[in-house]
């Protein structure tokens, strides 16, 4: 990534997420009940979609776009088979 704003925000849920895997250690060494557990790993699974989307969006706007604008066509064929093989990927 190369937009500072855009780092900072991804950095940042990031950290949460890793606070959000270091409490789910603690429940998990403490025997919480599964069900709480269960739960944390959804909210952690759905913040990283979140920065999945932030970074996706991101490479669409850049990378995505700057191809789009260069004019170069098997570039952006390139940039846009990438795009589509990493929606399919991402979410499945």
């Amino acid at each position: 990534m190369t937009d500072i704003d855009s780092d900072q925000a991804v950095v940042r849920r990031l950290r949460r997420i890793e606070g959000q895997v270091r409490g789910l250690i603690d429940m998990v060494e403490s025997e919480r009940y599964c069900v709480d557990i269960l739960h944390q790993i959804s909210a952690v699974r759905a913040a990283l979609g979140k920065v999945e989307d932030l970074v996706l969006k991101h490479h669409a706007a850049t990378c995505v776009e700057d191809a789009l604008r260069s004019g170069n066509l098997v570039d952006q064929r390139r940039k846009f088979e990438e795009l589509v093989t990493l929606m399919g990927r991402i979410k499945k």
